[in-house]
């Protein structure tokens, strides 16, 4: 029997019991990966590990990129629920850059400027490995698509919607892109956090000289 007294906002077990095998397969891809490199470990060996079948493990993760690149779904809404849900006198472009200079001074590791050892191993992966910066267009496609739907929302024009969300998208991606650089060169996280706020000042400025003009500030 069903259990009535479940609460109507928590998961049932057969949804738990999904969501804990996809952790279990996601953490054990990352074990390997890790000791292993990401090219040199297989979809079967991930499965064998994870005690699974292939096709089990395809039913959770289409392809063997995003065993490594799901955590990057948290994320993809991100971007579009900071501008939807930005204060009173922001435009989209203010909205993110303060999102991004927020996250830049708490050390986020989706802004790359994070130095733990295990986000320093995961980011070396993903920007050293063709395949996973590939996928990652596919999650990056989508954060433009709900962004773009934000602005549509706001009455801004398909073309010009899409247009600002590739460009906001963009500038996040490679602002991460060049805080993991400076780590990996050997800077600490503390150490490139000054530039870092210099390069995204910069970067969002030039976004809003153009984009301030053509989307909408709120209100209220």
């Amino acid at each position: 029997m069903e259990d009535t007294t479940r609460s109507a906002g928590a998961p049932g077990l057969r949804e738990s019991k999904k969501l804990r095998t996809r952790q279990q397969l996601a953490a054990t891809a990352m074990e390997l990966f890790m000791e292993r490199g990401f090219d040199a470990v297989s979809v079967a060996d991930v499965a064998a590990a994870a005690e699974v079948s292939k096709p089990t493990l395809f039913r959770y993760f289409p392809t063997k990129e995003d065993l490594l690149l799901d955590r990057f779904a948290d994320h993809q809404d991100e971007a579009a629920r900071v501008v939807r849900d930005r204060e009173a006198g922001l435009g989209p472009v203010g909205a993110v850059r303060a999102h991004f200079l927020e996250a830049l001074a708490e050390r986020d590791p989706i802004t790359g400027l994070c130095d733990h050892p295990n986000v320093l191993a995961f980011q070396r992966l993903l920007y050293t490995t063709a395949s996973l910066e590939s996928r990652l267009n596919h999650y990056a496609a989508r954060e433009v698509e709900l962004l773009a739907a934000v602005l549509e929302a706001e009455q801004v024009a398909p073309l010009a919607a899409r247009l600002a969300a590739q460009h906001l998208v963009a500038v996040r991606q490679e602002l991460g892109r060049a805080n993991w650089r400076r780590l990996a060169a050997g800077q600490s996280a503390d150490e490139a956090y000054p530039t870092a706020v210099t390069d995204a000042e910069q970067a969002f400025a030039m976004l809003a000289d153009g984009l301030d003009r053509a989307l909408p500030i709120r209100r209220s």
